[in-house]
């Protein structure tokens, strides 16, 4: 009898919620058994799903093999007609107690081996109480999930469900317990953070819930914000931009694009212009601030001169730190039936996506040489700086603790500490 296996694919939001299903497993008793937690962002995630089930497969000839996360919520009999699958499990049922007891007591066969319900129906998230994950120094806490907006490339909605929030008090009281437990970092995490609170009683924002952490929760050193879109940010996360030192200058964004023409056929709410504007303005109150962005590389109908304005957009936003997507059709979303750009275009800009990033990371390092930054410690060698830049060490430090570092040099992937 062996614990169950765990296998994370896609965000960090599903590596939190692994960390939950591990939990519910191991309460539940279940052993011998392996778990995919798959992503649906691409058609590409997809086939890696695939491809890593056939791979666990091989490699566990005897376990039962259990398909969860955004794919199999998508896409349930894409993966229940694998021959190598015995279950596939919903994003909701695979937080549910009673879909790990029924697992445990081999209820497969008994039942449907194919558990996934109407995620649209889900009104609540629940705050899963993790004790942190990755590292000693930093946790993470969902406090929202789903997504209401429908962007034309995008299936996560159809995976994840319509926006739920976590109520503040929830989430104050479970920061409040890994702080206690000697987290020196908690990173807020969700699909669609700054849609938190419209489903709540006075419908409040994420600014409140962030300055009500920092307020309630003094004695917690850094807070930290996972991804962001600009254009529903409220006053008072301004206000803790400018006026918080806690709460860490790095902010990733969801940009998608550069030009306004494909944002609209992206069905984004925001212009160019709103991203040039919000990225002047925070940097304008916190001057240290860091920005990283998803892009998506041949979007259907993208033309060069499309193209263009988002290379353009890593310098005029002073983009750092760059996720580029090169764009795969998904099946089921309307930009999958518009007119595709050719697919050595998309991988080819896709490139000098990546090219640009690079180069805005060496600028950055390079600046950072000669200043003395705050570190945390995720290992005995490296950490980060509040920017969220990897810091190299020679000598070995308190892991999980926070660290005072003059930094001596960079080699072009990380600081490197005197």
């Amino acid at each position: 009898m062996s614990a169950p296996k765990f296998t994370t694919l896609g965000c960090r939001l599903n590596a939190y919620e692994t960390e939950a299903m591990k939990a519910l497993s191991t309460q539940a008793g279940l052993s011998d058994a392996v778990v995919v937690n798959t992503c649906a962002v691409t058609a590409e995630a997809v086939r890696k799903a695939r491809q890593e089930i056939r791979r666990l497969r091989r490699d566990n000839p005897d376990a039962r093999l259990i398909v969860t996360g955004c794919a199999a919520q998508t896409e349930p009999q894409t993966f229940a007609a694998m021959e190598e699958v015995d279950a596939v499990i919903g994003n909701v049922e695979k937080m549910q107690p009673e879909t790990w007891a029924g697992l445990a007591a081999d209820f497969i066969g008994e039942t449907e081996a194919v558990q996934v319900d109407d995620i649209m129906s889900v009104r609540e998230t629940a705050g899963h109480l993790i004790d942190g994950f990755g590292t000693r120094s930093r946790a993470y806490v969902q406090v929202q999930n789903g997504c209401d907006h429908r962007c034309t490339f995008c299936i996560i909605p159809y995976g994840r469900g319509n926006s739920r929030s976590v109520p503040a008090g929830v989430v104050v009281d479970q920061i409040k317990r890994l702080v206690d437990k000697g987290f020196n970092e908690v990173v807020l995490t969700g699909v669609d953070m700054t849609s938190w609170g419209a489903d709540l009683p006075m419908q409040p924002k994420l600014g409140d819930l962030v300055m009500r952490i920092l307020r309630l929760v003094p004695d917690l050193p850094r807070l930290r914000i996972s991804s962001i879109d600009s254009i529903e940010v409220d006053e008072n996360l301004m206000q803790a931009i400018a006026t918080e030192p806690r709460l860490m200058p790095h902010l990733h964004l969801s940009l998608q694009h550069g030009d306004n023409l494909i944002l609209k056929r992206m069905k984004r709410r925001h212009s160019r212009e709103d991203a040039i504007r919000f990225t002047q303005e925070a940097r304008r109150l916190r001057p240290d601030m860091t920005f990283g962005a998803d892009i998506i590389a041949g979007f259907p109908t993208e033309t060069e001169a499309h193209f263009e304005n988002s290379l353009l957009l890593v310098e005029d936003c002073d983009l750092t730190w760059l996720h580029v997507f090169p764009y795969s059709p998904r099946q089921g979303t309307p930009a999958a039936r518009m007119p595709q750009v050719n697919g050595r275009d998309i991988k080819a800009r896709a490139a000098r996506l990546r090219a640009a990033g690079a180069a805005a990371v060496q600028h950055h390092l390079a600046a950072r040489v000669g200043e003395t930054h705050a570190v945390l410690m995720e290992n005995p060698l490296m950490g980060r700086t509040e920017q969220f830049t990897e810091v190299s060490f020679s000598r070995p430090q308190p892991e999980g603790e926070i660290v005072q570092a003059v930094i001596r040099a960079e080699d072009g992937r990380q600081l490197i500490a005197g």
